[in-house]
């Protein structure tokens, strides 16, 4: 084998590790962005549970038995939150979800595959505007959850969170 040979040998090899390098960062980053939207997706499916286990209970403690009828006897908003003795999962109306925390796994073989922290919102909003938080008493509620994990990283390689939102309004026909 000559040296010219041998040259086109060396630059050969030294094009396919370029090759190879380039393809195995392609899958790297292929990997983080498929977990990444695992993880998202995961968060998403725990904070709609919660948002739909809420909307299946009564609006207000005092409508869980009667109708109400004037605003003034609903919940207050500095009492939002679960009455004496009430542990969730045994609740009994949507704003005793108010301060919940939760921590939940995702466990795959037994193993931990990730850890998200629930926290929720309970306030009463603006008639006008859902996006509004209002210190009186009103007919409509907003239940806000944050889903956060260590595992979820956004763009910038920080903890990435997911917030959801859902208004639940009280309507009593006679």
């Amino acid at each position: 084998m000559s040296t010219g040979h041998t040259m086109l040998s060396v630059g050969a090899m030294l094009l396919l590790s370029i090759t190879i390098l380039g393809i195995n960062g392609k899958f790297l980053n292929t990997s983080t962005v498929l977990y990444n939207t695992k993880f998202g997706v995961l968060a998403v499916s725990l904070g709609t549970s919660i948002i739909e286990e809420a909307n299946g209970k009564a609006f207000d403690l005092a409508g869980s038995e009667d109708a109400i009828v004037d605003l003034s006897q609903l919940t207050g908003p500095s009492s939002l939150g679960p009455a004496s003795g009430e542990y969730y999962p045994n609740f009994n109306d949507f704003d005793d979800y108010n301060w919940l925390h939760k921590v939940d796994s995702i466990k795959i073989n037994s193993q931990t595959f990730a850890v998200f922290t629930i926290d929720c919102r309970v306030n009463y909003v603006s008639e006008s505007n859902p996006s509004n938080i209002s210190s009186l008493r009103t007919w409509h509620k907003r239940l806000d959850v944050s889903v956060t994990s260590p595992s979820m990283k956004n763009a910038d390689n920080k903890q990435d969170t997911v917030k959801l939102s859902s208004v639940y309004s009280y309507w009593h026909f006679r």
